[in-house]
C-alpha cells in the first residue's frame, strides 16, 4: 500500500516506474532507480509533496518531502 499524496519509485517489470500515491498507471518508466528519482523528485518538487523511493523488496528506503514542512519540527 502507498502512502498519501506523494510520488513513488517502485521497481516495474521494465525497470522502474513512478507512480502517483494511489494511481494505477506510472506516470512514466525508466531504465535505472536513478533516472526514476531524478524525474520523481522534478514532479514532488513542482507538486510540492513527498518523494517515496521503494527497493527491489517494494519496502520503502529513502522518503524526501518538497512540501511545506513546519520549520522549526515538531519534537
Amino acid at each position: 500500500m502507498m502512502a498519501k499524496n506523494g510520488q513513488h519509485v517502485v521497481p516495474s517489470s521494465n525497470g522502474w516506474s513512478v507512480k502517483r500515491a494511489g494511481a494505477m498507471r506510472a506516470s512514466g518508466v525508466y531504465a535505472t532507480q536513478s533516472e526514476a528519482i531524478d524525474a520523481a523528485t522534478r514532479i514532488a518538487r513542482n507538486q510540492k509533496t513527498e518523494l517515496y523511493v521503494h527497493g527491489r523488496d517494494g519496502r520503502i528506503r529513502e522518503r524526501n518531502s518538497y512540501g511545506n514542512d513546519p520549520f522549526p519540527p515538531k519534537g
